[in-house]
């Protein structure tokens, strides 16, 4: 048996990192999909409820607004010392600047702690992987943000196995500050972490913080097999919407998994919503889930899943169901070594599911 844990449970963020709780609010709709009244009725809801742990973006909503949003929120509440803030750089480099180089990473800190309105995040992610910026100098960048005072902890985001590596090793290589998170696409119908990503975070104790865990809304069951989706949903809006693009994902894959998580949800009796979150949450290294709501109805359902505890069984019926498959070499190669299926080694590595407690 999987024990869910209470929101107001915490657990550290990858190998140093800071105590979070295992739901975390994103605030990409801020600004954007969410008014500022729905948006502070969304934090106020999510931290009286246990929750602690806020991310946001320098490019969530126009000109910022999400962090903006965030920042009169915090001044209306008067302390942010019970909370642990995150903001991202990378894609909205200042005038001048690329990406992750050395300017970029500073001003876009800099403009971030003026919308928020603090003198320091705990967590600063880089956004995604710069191929225009010598790494050396991301990082060499990085570490003296950190030692400025002005970022307590850092993390990645969108990077392959190969990149993480690369950034972890010349940390340890040359005395930059490691990163102690990473926030990756992850949820029952994007598995691809596993292959490479998951198993070196494991390796070196990055604390996994996954986005989109219920695939842009179709793990909560609003999409069917014959009829594209309309009306006000984001795939409703735009069907071709990135990595849930509708077409994409309308496979016979996508739908067997979608009908083992009904299935579930209906023998829990919960939203299929609450499925998706606990098969997530207790993936190994999983330190934290990041929940993202238009409305604060859609917030308070899935804030709600964290009284779900999924069965072994029903557990390992998601696992089968929903993996990946491998490519034959060189993934299907080592498979035939091993015991085991890939995926299911994941889960007896080590480390255990959810980070250290």
């Amino acid at each position: 048996m999987t024990h869910a844990a209470p929101l107001n449970a915490r657990r550290q963020l990858g190998a140093g990192g800071p105590l979070v709780a295992p739901l975390a609010l994103g605030t990409m709709t801020f600004g954007a999909e969410t008014p500022e009244a729905d948006a502070h009725a969304q934090l106020d809801m999510f931290v009286e409820a246990g929750g602690n742990h806020i991310d946001t973006a320098d490019v969530y909503g126009p000109d910022g607004a999400a962090e903006s949003i965030i920042g009169r929120w915090l001044a209306a509440r008067g302390h942010h010392d019970d909370l642990i803030i995150a903001t991202k750089g990378r894609f909205g480099p200042p005038p001048g600047s690329t990406g992750a180089s050395r300017r970029a990473l500073e001003m876009s800190l800099d403009a971030s702690l003026t919308r928020l309105g603090i003198d320091a995040v705990d967590l600063y992610y880089v956004h995604g992987w710069d191929p225009h910026t010598p790494l050396v100098e991301t990082l060499d960048a990085l570490s003296t943000i950190v030692r400025s005072g002005r970022v307590r902890h850092l993390g990645w985001s969108n990077c392959t196995g190969w990149q993480l590596a690369r950034i972890v090793t010349l940390c340890e290589a040359h005395g930059f500050v490691r990163p102690v998170a990473f926030q990756p696409q992850y949820n029952l119908l994007d598995r691809g972490i596993e292959w490479e990503v998951m198993p070196y975070a494991l390796e070196a104790d990055l604390g996994l913080a996954p986005w989109s865990p219920l695939g842009g809304g179709w793990l909560t069951g609003k999409y069917t097999r014959t009829e594209r989706p309309a009306g006000a949903t984001r795939l409703g809006e735009d069907p071709e919407r990135g990595v849930e693009a509708y077409d994409g994902r309308n496979t016979e894959r996508t739908w067997w998994v979608l009908d083992a998580v009904g299935e579930i949800a209906g023998a829990h009796d919960v939203p299929w919503s609450h499925v998706a979150l606990a098969w997530v949450a207790g993936r190994p290294g999983v330190s934290t889930v990041l929940l993202g709501a238009r409305t604060t109805t859609q917030l308070a359902e899935n804030l709600a899943a964290t009284g779900l505890e999924l069965s072994t069984g029903e557990r390992r019926r998601l696992d089968e169901i929903s993996a990946p498959g491998l490519p034959p070499y060189p993934y299907g190669m080592i498979e035939e070594f091993c015991d085991v299926p890939y995926w299911q080694r994941l889960g007896t590595h080590t480390t255990s599911p959810g980070g250290t407690p």
